[in-house]
């Protein structure tokens, strides 16, 4: 709870589009040292074969690509950085976590943390002091500032999801309702990201989520957010000429794309090609930057404007794709797609299998969460990758699908004050 918490601090702007740690950050390590140091004392195998191989799996694909670095420093730091976010925030995640109800006590603190910088996103669209978005200064990012426009909607999107979750879960009615309210709530800030990516993601998973917890509470939740839709789009007049085009725009991303669509399909295509050049390993961690203007095509512009939200007017350079199978891709070949995804493909399944024995039983609002996080992420790794202050948020959601994934604890008998439908 302590690494999201962190996560409310604002973070500083950062210089040339150059990310470095975080407080958050920090108190992550921590956990992991914690943890190690427990697993140590209690001299027991910490964790199973089953979950040893699934969270070990990205450990090849990062390892090779880490020798491989174009500099000692890059492979070293893309090394820490990936078996943090993948490896070993997750797996202390699984370990800490003893049971449902600390399951539930960290996705509450995930809708805390998502209604905290929410309302600082609708606060600054109110007042126009939000970051630069088609001249006006009116995009929610929170304390995350203009240089890290996708943190906001990357954590209010978990929070909507997380909410979802324990709304459609056999929980008490007062603890459905509240969570429910969230949910509804968070769709404000989320809109006011005009974030594409988080948007369709959101919508699939929380479809997802909608259709795993059955047709009587699908309906239930679908009727409650139509009478928001119409209350806030109608009654409150959220629904801008902005917001408006912004949704317009999903569809005009082959017709008439703009320019921050431009950039990222050539950017794709540059990451293919580094790919096609190195297949097996890639051309290295964090080698993408070094490499993009040999593979990329007159089309890209190299960088983006920045500027609001406390900064100034900034060209940030575009240093990934923008695409986390396609960064893996290019970065680290098939040899770490492959075992990247492997390894994400076993969450799927494994808790989907779960979900599948607790329906309509207590364990099934952790079911809902887990699944529909780990369903946001893989969707929007298709829009997104790993960078930024929200990334360790990113390493703590991957935590608790595999706590519910891999963990025996999850599947304990019901403890006192749960229900069951």
């Amino acid at each position: 709870m302590a690494v999201v918490a962190l996560l409310a601090l604002p973070v500083p702007p950062s210089e040339g589009g150059a990310g470095g740690g975080t407080v958050a950050d920090a108190a992550s390590a921590l956990v992991v040292l914690w943890c190690v140091v427990r697993t140590v004392r209690g001299a027991q195998r910490p964790l199973t074969r089953t979950a040893a191989v699934v969270l070990g799996m990205p450990v090849v694909g990062i390892a090779v690509a880490a020798v491989g670095a174009s500099t000692a420093t890059a492979g070293v730091t893309g090394l820490a950085r990936y078996l943090q976010v993948f490896v070993l925030v997750p797996a202390a995640v699984l370990l800490l976590v003893r049971d449902r109800r600390d399951f539930r006590l960290v996705a509450w603190s995930l809708i805390g943390l998502a209604l905290f910088q929410g309302s600082i996103g609708v606060h600054q669209y109110v007042t126009g002091t939000g970051a630069s978005y088609m001249g006006s200064d009116v995009r929610a990012v929170g304390t995350f500032g203009a240089s890290d426009v996708m943190g906001m909607s990357t954590v209010v999107s978990y929070g909507v999801v997380c909410a979802v979750a324990l709304a459609l879960g056999p929980a008490s009615p007062r603890q459905r309702q509240m969570a429910l309210a969230c949910a509804l709530l968070l769709t404000v800030p989320l809109a006011l990201s005009f974030s594409r990516g988080a948007w369709i993601a959101t919508v699939v998973a929380c479809g997802a989520q909608l259709g795993l917890a059955g047709v009587r509470n699908a309906l239930r939740a679908l009727a409650a957010t139509a009478a928001a839709a119409v209350v806030l789009v109608g009654g409150l007049g959220i629904g801008t000429q902005l917001l408006q085009e912004r949704v317009t725009s999903i569809t005009q991303v082959s017709d008439a794309p703009d320019q921050s669509v431009t950039d990222r399909y050539t950017m794709w295509a540059a990451a293919v090609d580094m790919w096609r050049a190195e297949p097996v390993t890639g051309v290295g961690l964090k080698a993408f930057p070094d490499h993009r203007d040999s593979h990329a095509s007159l089309a890209l512009s190299s960088a983006s404007d920045t500027a609001g939200a406390g900064a100034g007017f900034n060209r940030q350079p575009l240093l990934s794709p923008h695409n986390m199978y396609l960064l893996v891709l290019g970065e680290q070949g098939l040899l770490g797609l492959c075992a990247l995804v492997g390894s994400w493909a076993a969450f799927l399944l494994l808790g989907l299998r779960r979900l599948v024995r607790v329906r309509g039983s207590a364990g099934a609002d952790c079911a809902l969460v887990a699944c529909g996080l780990l369903l946001w992420q893989l969707v929007d790794f298709s829009y997104a990758d790993i960078g930024g202050p929200s990334t360790v948020l990113m390493a703590v959601v991957l935590g608790l699908v595999a706590w519910w994934a891999l963990s025996g604890r999850a599947l304990s008998a019901s403890m006192p004050g749960e229900v069951a439908r």
